[in-house]
């Protein structure tokens, strides 16, 4: 069974640090993009950082300069840096991995984890 496993949400102060975790587990072969995105109450659901499995990233604009996203590959982990962080990136902050083949399958499935809670206070 594949599941994403996220970790490293809590409540910091505006301008601090967290460092949030996600691991994709099951019978994996191969999984293409793996990234952060987030949910606010009352907003859409926003890109925060990608990164392929070649190492190429995209991070959205509200975060560029600010949050550092990595890739450990053999272990199917992706981690978000979060640094200098504002009220406003206060959200649930989902894992979410594209074009996973696993369990023997041909095919090609997106998975994302159930979310963990970063709260900014100011």
């Amino acid at each position: 069974q594949v599941q994403l496993v996220e970790s490293g949400g809590g409540l910091v102060q505006a301008g601090g640090s967290l460092r949030l975790s996600c691991i994709l587990s099951g019978s994996i072969f191969s999984v293409d993009a793996m990234g952060w995105y987030r949910q606010a109450p009352g907003k859409q659901r926003e890109l925060v950082a990608v990164v392929t499995s070649g190492g190429r990233r995209n991070y959205g604009d509200s975060v560029k300069g600010r949050f550092t996203i990595s890739r450990d590959n053999a272990k199917n982990t992706v981690f978000l840096q979060m640094n200098s962080l504002k009220p406003e990136d206060t959200a649930v902050y989902l894992c979410h991995a594209g074009r996973v083949v696993a369990g023997g399958e041909p095919y090609e499935y997106d998975y994302w984890g159930q979310g963990t809670q970063v709260t900014v206070s100011s």
